[in-house]
């Protein structure tokens, strides 16, 4: 592909998600904060436990 239909192509994608109606899954994405929080605490607990041997 020449750099004439690559800048193309780039542009199309950039304009499907700018202007783009994806529909966003909510209740997914708070779980998976959610899973991402938990294993955040688990992190610090280790650490917490670490420091707490020395």
């Amino acid at each position: 592909m020449g750099r004439g239909r690559a800048k193309a192509k780039q542009t199309k994608v950039a304009r499907d998600l700018k202007y783009g109606t994806g529909e966003t899954d909510l209740s997914a994405l708070a779980q998976e904060l959610k899973a991402n929080r938990s294993k955040e605490e688990e992190m610090e607990a280790a650490w917490e436990q670490l420091e707490k041997e020395e």
